[in-house]
């Protein structure tokens, strides 16, 4: 499957992770890894750009404009919390005086507002913050019950990762075992071959050796008795002979 990637570690079952040299070992492998890797400087530029313009408003936009243009933040206005009187040319004028008067009427309400909200505050607010404090509580037990089932979830997946690699790792230490075992009468066969081998080729010289022993024993007793009948021939000849002589001289 493409991107699959085969772990071939067994974290729970191998040993010598601290043995010196591993840790520089793999930290020479992730510096190798990266200085391989070569990111681009936009990583995402195969992908659309991000369309903002459905949420922004017209605030935004003024903030943004103001952001790319570099300028300053305008200051807050207390415009609205004084109670100016009117200009100096307009002290006569009945509607500068009205403004005023409307002014400070709406100062006013805005201030009795204030303080209902406060007696409010002040008669429900303990209650309110009460019942705040209560929902944060059952939020913040609501997270660790959360919370303690996801430790549970991790805890027992961890667990059965590390039965199946103490598993795992039984069964390939087994195998090992058994392919050391293997090996090893695979050795002694190919060794018990070669004194099979080197004991047939000794008999076989022997044969060789015995059976040209018994040629030449052959040879020589042949050789012998072809002697033998040549000299009774040779002494059966001069016999002949030697009557020849005596019937001669008589």
């Amino acid at each position: 499957m493409a991107g699959e990637v085969l772990v071939d570690a067994l974290p729970y079952h191998d040993k010598g992770y601290d043995e010196p040299g591993e840790k520089e070992s793999a930290y020479a492998l992730v510096e190798e890894e990266t200085r391989r890797y070569r990111p681009t400087k936009n990583y995402l530029e195969h992908l659309p750009a991000i369309d903002h313009t459905p949420f922004e408003t017209e605030v935004l936009k003024n903030e943004f404009e103001r952001l790319a243009s570099r300028l300053p933040m305008d200051v807050l206005s207390m415009k609205r919390y004084e109670l100016p009187p009117p200009p100096a040319g307009r002290q006569n004028d009945v509607l500068a005086w009205n403004e005023s008067v409307e002014n400070s009427m709406a100062q006013l309400e805005h201030q009795a507002e204030r303080i209902a909200n406060l007696e409010l505050l002040s008669k429900f607010g303990s209650q309110a913050w009460r019942v705040y404090n209560d929902l944060l509580v059952r939020m913040v037990e609501h997270a660790q019950s959360q919370l303690q089932q996801i430790r549970k979830q991790i805890q027992e997946l961890n667990w059965q990762r590390k039965t199946k690699q103490k598993s795992a790792g039984d069964a390939l230490k087994n195998l090992e075992e058994s392919w050391t075992g293997l090996v090893a009468k695979n050795y002694e066969i190919e060794r018990a071959c070669l004194e099979l081998e080197q004991e047939v080729d000794r008999l076989r010289q022997e044969q060789m050796i015995r059976h040209s022993k018994e040629e030449y024993k052959t040879q020589q007793m042949l050789q012998q008795g072809h002697e033998e009948d040549r000299g009774r021939e040779e002494g059966g000849d001069s016999d002949e002979s030697g009557d020849d002589e005596d019937v001669g001289d008589r």
